[in-house]
Order: C-alpha cells, then structure tokens, then sequence
C-alpha cells in the first residue's frame, strides 16, 4: 500500500556497466512534453545542455510519466541558441514498470528535479553523483501530512549536492535551517535572453491587455484569491473593462465571467516561443504565488516590458532588483488592490515603463547567469 501510495519515489531500475570514455549528464524528470515545459523543466534542460557542453558530456533525458517528445527539447535549446554537439539520448522509466532497465556508470551526474525524482534516483545512484535542482521550497505543494514529511526528508538529505534557483530561495532555506543545503549548495539567477523577451510593438490595438496566471489544481498560485481581486478591480472602477482586455493564461482553467458581463479569453499549453510573444504583447500581469520564489511568470513579464503585480511571501519583500516594474504588496486584499491601480498607472505611464525595463537587473544571458554554478559543477564532487 505505501509504495503504491508514493510511487512516483519508486526507485530506477538500473544497471551497471564499465565507464565509458565521455562522460554523461541525466535529467531525472517526470515529462519534458508540452505542459510540462515552462519554468523549472526548462531550466533544467538548459543547466544540463550547459553543463554537458562544459563537461565535452552526452546528455541523456529520463522521464517517468510519459515518453520525450525529442523536438520538445530541440524547441527550448534553440530557443536559446544553445547547440549539443552529440546525439541526445531519450529513456522513459516508468515507475509504474518493473521492465524499464537502463544503464549507468560511475561518475555519471544526475540531475534531479523534484523531491520525488531525488528520492527516486537516491534509492539507485550513489548520492555523490547526484545534484539537486531545487526551484522552489517543495514542502509547500502540501498540507502537513506524509507528502510533507517525505519531501522534508529528502530536501535534509545530506549526501547529494544542491541547485537553488535565486538567491532568494538559497536565503529562505538558510533562514530555515538547512545547513546541508548551505554546506553542499549554490544558486543561481535565471536569464531571460532579450531576443527571446523583448516588447512587441502593437499600435492597432486600442485597449490594453491584463494578464492573470490562472492555474486552478497549483493552490500556490492562489486562483480564487486573484479572481476575488479582479471582480472587486473591476466592480470598484480600478480596471475599466472599456479599456482593458483580461486574458488567463496557465493551465486547467475554467470558463469565468468577470464583471458580469465579460468571459476572458483562455490560453494554455502555449510553446515556448508563442509564450514569449504573448508576454510580449502585454501591458499588465497579475501573478500571484504563496512561496518565498519569486516565480517566473513575473520575471518573464518584467523582462518583456510588462507591469507585473504579485505577492510577499516571506524573505520575498521585493523585487525591484529585478525591475521597477514589478509591484510587489503584502496578500491582503486591500494591500493587493491598492498594488493593482498602481500597477495599472504604472502601465500606462510609458516613458517610466520603458526606462524601467532598459535599467532592469535581470539577467539576459544562460550562460553568464550560469557560469559560476556550471565551473563548480563541472568539478569532479
């Protein structure tokens, strides 16, 4: 019954062979397929492709709830300019399957990105090959019970190394104890390429575009919170309907009607490049998540030209070093309409707007972001 409970911590099934003369880097992770794609798993597939390309390494992709879509990861390294020069290898290793072997040798790295796929990948691999990619404080997917207590376990683990992405997320473990994650980490601060976010230029539009980050079934994105705050915009004149447009974007998100009388239009399971050009075309974005992470909706909005209103959480107090034009307020309603009508003035004030994206401090090169991390992973642990 347990393991059936946490079957996703199933252990891989693998077996050894003789080292081979290149080295390898593999991502553990649950899908690289289209809803999967945004944020930590592409990040994940770009730290790897980094490191593999630092390395002279082979990459190999091992996903557990369904089969790699190759192109997926062909889309997201173009994307960002990023070329392997060798074959990628694909495995899927259910953990629903006790058939699907694949092979492994010392000194392989692999990354993790979850607690489940390190729990996974611990049970198989000796730990001092495995790296943590930790974007998030994933005890707080949870109410406390045995999913919580699983994922502390593994986040205290003290054998494997540790990924952080922000300093943000590196300060708030820190502020909660955990010393391995301070002894055996780093972090990082993602990038946002400017040819990728960029402002795309709309002068036939004659209404403005909100966007809400809708994700309904990820209850740290706080979907009914941010529908309460666009109805009461709404009602109390904040957003005028005359002259926004209100747009949802995420995923599994339900036909609503705001103000009574409009129905957003809903966009999801978006590639990466339509993504990056709807961001680009937005004037305002409501995005809101209950972690000390700052997320990346809001720095990718920031980072195409956008206003973006979000939340403290925490050590998340605010995030005007990222860019000036993200409003961040305390969750309180009040406090958060009150950042919305700023955030509304700020967006249609366009010379502040624009000098605030060209003085940002977001980052716009992986590999700059990255160089520090990927010189102390490429070191033999």
């Amino acid at each position: 019954m347990v393991s059936s409970r946490f079957a996703s911590c199933s252990p891989l099934k693998v077996y050894s062979t003789p080292a081979a003369d290149a080295r390898r880097i593999s991502i553990v992770t649950d899908s690289i397929n289209s809803g999967s794609l945004y944020g930590g798993v592409g990040t994940a597939m770009i730290i790897a492709a980094l490191l593999a390309e630092s390395m002279n390494a082979r990459l190999r992709i091992i996903t557990r709830t369904e089969p790699s879509k190759p192109g997926n990861l062909q889309h997201v390294l173009g994307t960002y300019g990023i070329a392997l020069q060798d074959d990628v290898e694909f495995v899927f290793a259910p953990f629903s399957n006790n058939y699907h072997e694949f092979d492994f040798f010392y000194g392989e790295i692999f990354i993790t990105t979850s607690w489940w796929t390190t729990a996974a990948t611990m049970a198989s691999i000796p730990h001092d090959s495995i790296i943590y990619l930790l974007q998030e404080d994933e005890r707080m997917f949870y109410s406390y019970g045995d999913d919580h207590l699983h994922c502390s376990t593994v986040l205290k683990s003290t054998g494997i190394r540790f990924v952080i992405n922000t300093r943000l997320l590196f300060d708030h473990f820190t502020a909660e104890g955990f010393t391995n994650i301070v002894e055996n980490g780093i972090w990082f601060e993602p990038a946002f390429p400017s040819e990728v976010f960029y402002p795309r230029a709309d002068k036939n539009r004659s209404k403005r575009t909100l966007i809400f980050y809708a994700r309904p079934y990820n209850l740290r994105n706080l979907f009914y919170f941010g529908l309460d705050l666009l109805e009461t915009a709404v009602s109390r004149g904040i957003i005028d309907l005359e002259k926004w447009d209100i747009l949802f974007v995420g995923k599994d998100i339900p036909k609503v009607i705001i103000g009574g009388t409009i129905s957003p239009e809903i966009r999801e399971n978006l590639a990466w490049a339509e993504y990056a050009e709807l961001i680009g075309r937005v004037d305002l974005g409501l995005c809101l998540m209950y972690t000390p992470h700052p997320s990346y909706p809001p720095l990718d909005l920031a980072a195409s030209g956008a206003v973006v209103v979000t939340n403290r959480f925490g050590n998340k107090r605010d995030l005007a070093s990222y860019s000036a034009n993200i409003v961040c307020e305390e969750l309180c309603s009040e406090s958060m309409l009150e950042a919305l009508e700023a955030g509304i003035h700020l967006a249609m004030d366009e010379t502040t707007r624009s000098s605030n994206h060209a003085n940002s401090g977001l980052g716009r090169n992986w590999r700059s972001s990255t160089a520090g991390i990927i010189q102390a992973l490429s070191r033999k642990p």
